[in-house]
């Protein structure tokens, strides 16, 4: 059978002629599977592509909820953050009112915090972190500082106790910042710009233009207010309780001896006097005659 032939016959239009076209079984077989082959794959590739194309679709809004989800990780991430950064300046803010009342400031509760800068650390959340991690792990720390909150709600009930049984001590303690302007030159060791050696500055030199205003940062009395050598035009005011304060290089001063002031009181103006390399107010605070850093009491 694989040997018989069919005859095709093609009539030529308006010849009356024709011609004949002899084909083997096996040929025509094979060209009928063929062409089977041909449409079935077509019909297969046509709805793979649809199918694909479907998928595609799929994977496309899934990366975009993927994005959306990542964006609300990271803002998340930075919420947390500040929380963190508000809870350390509570538990700092706490510590000092802690050393004003005296009080022992308690060790600092460990937690693990989420580590690097917001910066590296957003730019990094796509890469290296998978959402479902990063999410575990704010979830643990959120957990965490719920802990602290709760502890340092506990240490400001303390010191809220202490406060209304020590009012008076609050209020004759340097706690506000005595002029406005910048810290040009911290309490501690640093280089002399008269002598070029390393030597300790006794306390916070803040510039200011002449004529800013000296606030008294406690309620005390003045006791003394005149020149002092390298000092300028200076004031020293006694807190009580083996605290006093110093102004020196001041421009002129309100307050006289044995006067009595309170937090807030205009005492003077800063100036340019005595051995100093510009405008600026010099400020110090003595603990029973010894410097101590002025920001150990300063809380504004």
């Amino acid at each position: 059978m694989l040997f018989k032939k069919f005859k095709i016959l093609i009539f030529k239009e308006n010849k009356g002629t024709c011609s004949t076209i002899s084909i083997p079984y096996w040929v025509f077989l094979l060209t009928a599977l063929v062409f089977t082959g041909l449409v079935g794959a077509n019909i297969y590739f046509w709805d793979y592509y649809n199918g694909f194309k479907a998928k595609n679709q799929q994977l496309e809004l899934a990366q975009k909820k993927n994005q959306a989800q990542s964006i609300q990780l990271a803002s998340f991430y930075y919420k947390i953050k500040e929380i963190e950064k508000d809870l350390q300046r509570i538990r700092e803010f706490d510590d000092r009112l802690k050393v004003m009342l005296n009080l022992e400031p308690e060790s600092q509760v460990s937690y693990h915090p989420l580590g690097g800068s917001t910066e590296s650390q957003a730019s990094s959340l796509y890469p290296f972190y998978r959402q479902e991690h990063l999410a575990r792990r704010m979830h643990s720390f959120i957990e965490e500082l719920s802990e602290t909150a709760k502890i340092e709600e506990i240490r400001q009930q303390e010191i809220i106790q202490a406060i209304q049984n020590q009012n008076d001590l609050l209020s004759s303690t340097p706690a506000i910042w005595p002029t406005h302007g910048w810290v040009s030159s911290e309490f501690g060791y640093r280089i002399s710009p008269f002598t070029g050696r390393r030597e300790h500055h006794s306390g916070l030199d803040i510039s200011a233009p002449i004529g800013t205003p000296i606030y008294a940062p406690a309620d005390g009395t003045v006791t003394f207010a005149g020149r002092d050598g390298a000092y300028g035009k200076s004031l020293v005011i006694n807190h009580g309780r083996g605290v006093t304060t110093r102004y020196a290089h001041m421009h002129k001063f309100l307050a006289e001896i044995n006067q009595k002031v309170t937090r807030g009181e205009l005492i003077g103006y800063v100036g340019n006097t005595g051995r100093s390399t510009g405008p600026h107010l010099h400020y110090e605070v003595h603990l029973n005659n010894v410097p101590v850093n002025p920001m150990r009491y300063i809380l504004n």
